[in-house]
């Protein structure tokens, strides 16, 4: 089975406009990801048509704005990047991540309840 393309950052960028909001012209992504960051229309351009050729998103091409829409899976994608990240980052250790991740930030009380909801599904329902 061929692996998934693995996003560059700029990439990743563009990836998430169009997982939030759907299939867009390079116009509308463009606007979104100008919001953030200076960024050329032809930048955006290119590099959408770059990720067409790689198999990360497709082009409808029957109007004169092309649509183009992700061929990657937000949650898979998502995965591939943290596996890559653990592994990079923390040796593979999902506890030194997660013990990092909430000693840099002040997580809510709905964060920490979702956590220990998560933990309470992987611990098989024990309280």
């Amino acid at each position: 089975m061929e692996k998934a393309p693995k996003p560059t950052e700029s990439e990743l960028e563009i990836l998430q406009v169009l997982w939030q909001h759907g299939p867009s012209t390079v116009r509308f992504v463009h606007e979104q990801l100008s919001k953030s960051k200076e960024v050329g229309y032809t930048t955006t351009l290119k590099l959408m048509q770059i990720m067409a050729e790689k198999g990360m998103l497709e082009a409808d091409k029957t109007s004169r704005s092309h649509i183009f829409r992700p061929l990657l899976e937000e949650e898979h994608t998502q995965r591939q990047l943290l596996d890559r990240f653990l592994d990079a980052a923390f040796r593979g250790s999902a506890s030194k991540l997660v013990m990092q991740a909430l000693g840099n930030s002040s997580a809510s009380k709905e964060e920490l309840d979702e956590i220990r909801n998560l933990l309470d599904k992987l611990e098989g329902g024990k309280k």
